[in-house]
């Protein structure tokens, strides 16, 4: 009989350390700023200013969801992946190719076909890109003079359009196939419009002045 079979099992029985795989190290998950804001400075201020007379009954943002639609892509199907690829380099997470339901042989679709792209966003990511959206790409839209307060649903909920994606900075404008629009709406748990227009603007969304708009409406 061989020896080495006896040898390989008291090297195993000596207790010497067997090679394998390197541990991945868990990465810590970091609390985005905005989300530290709500918690610290939002949730007292609400609570103040409703009489809440619990934590959890401040309303909180619960999504985001952004949705562009494509027509032209009837023509040309390599605009989806243009478009998918911009709004992922957007929010940094897949989007979701929308199909038709049915064909329409006046406008040359077909069902199934892909006519669009969304996206919907919560919890890390959701802060991360209001942050954003909020303190770089609003301000970089042509003509901004702050959003209108009657975009509300009437359910807390507010939407508002976007011509132009290169108001983003992570789209670089040279390698675009062309520039697209988005619908971008923010979801709360507010139960009224006004609970959840107070919650927008204090965690910084640029409302047009109530006072200006009177003063308008006024002139």
């Amino acid at each position: 009989m061989s020896k080495e079979a006896p040898k390989k099992k008291k090297a195993d029985a000596a207790g010497e350390p067997k090679k394998g795989p390197a541990k991945k190290h868990r990465e810590e998950k970091v609390t985005p700023r905005l989300a530290q804001m709500y918690r610290n400075d939002v949730v007292p201020a609400m609570m103040k200013r409703f009489k809440y007379s619990s934590v959890m009954e401040v309303p909180r943002l619960s999504k985001i969801s952004i949705n562009s639609g494509v027509g032209l892509a009837t023509q040309d199907a390599k605009l989806i992946e243009s478009t998918a690829r911009d709004l992922e380099l957007i929010t940094g997470q897949k989007v979701v190719v929308t199909r038709s339901k049915k064909s329409i042989s006046n406008f040359k679709l077909r069902e199934k076909m892909p006519i669009g792209c969304r996206v919907t966003l919560r919890r890390e990511r959701m802060f991360e890109f209001f942050e954003r959206f909020v303190s770089i790409a609003i301000p970089r839209i042509r003509d901004f003079r702050g959003l209108s307060d009657k975009s509300f649903d009437g359910r807390g909920n507010y939407t508002m359009g976007i011509k132009e994606h290169t108001i983003f900075p992570e789209v670089d404008i040279d390698k675009i196939a062309r520039v697209f629009g988005m619908d971008v709406t923010i979801v709360t748990t507010a139960g009224t419009d006004e609970e959840a227009y107070e919650l927008l603007k204090a965690l910084g969304f640029p409302f047009v002045k109530r006072q200006e708009v009177l003063s308008t409406q006024g002139a």
